[in-house]
């Protein structure tokens, strides 16, 4: 097993070698342990100690053979999720933006099965949105089984809407003849 580290000498090697023969020698400040035999060769030792480490390291690994590193075997199980429904909700960023359109996507597991086109909202009360969402949840519940939507609502830009003749992403052209 190797020597431990001797702290007094490691810090002595990080000093300049006039000041620690002036520190470290007879009648000097420190332990008085100054070997003129010994201690240079320590000091470079301790100086050189990580460089020298690291050489025998790579030696050490370039003459001996290691396995090579397999890679990590990864499992997927499948699991069995029921479907979900997720409201799409096409709004802008401010609270008391109007509603311009809605849509509804029915996910399992990462995959969507089944989407309802978006329907535009504009002018609606909230009276008559919710009554379009319980229909919506009466034809998942008798298609799926789903009996509420997530909680989790995925909300889109109205500039972003899909629906064909829309007023914000195809304005008319007017022209005055």
């Amino acid at each position: 097993m190797a020597r431990r580290i001797d702290p007094t000498c490691l810090a002595c090697s990080r000093l300049p070698q006039a000041q620690a023969i002036a520190h470290h020698s007879p009648g000097g400040e420190g332990r008085s342990c100054w070997n003129h035999k010994r201690c240079p060769r320590k000091r470079s030792h301790y100086r050189h100690r990580a460089v020298t480490l690291a050489k025998r390291r790579g030696e050490y690994r370039a003459t001996h053979d290691f396995p090579a590193i397999t890679a990590t075997e990864t499992i997927a199980i499948p699991l069995k999720t029921p479907p979900a429904a997720f409201v799409c909700l096409y709004k802008g960023k401010a609270k008391d933006a109007p509603l311009h359109a809605l849509a509804v996507m029915v996910v399992q597991a990462d995959q969507i099965i089944a989407q309802i086109e978006p329907q535009h909202f504009m002018r609606l009360k909230n009276r008559q949105v919710n009554e379009y969402l319980q229909q919506v949840l009466g034809v998942l519940g008798d298609r799926f089984g789903i009996t509420e939507f997530e909680r989790q609502v995925i909300r889109l830009e109205p500039e972003e809407c899909p629906i064909l003749n829309c007023p914000l992403t195809h304005p008319p052209s007017f022209s005055l003849s």
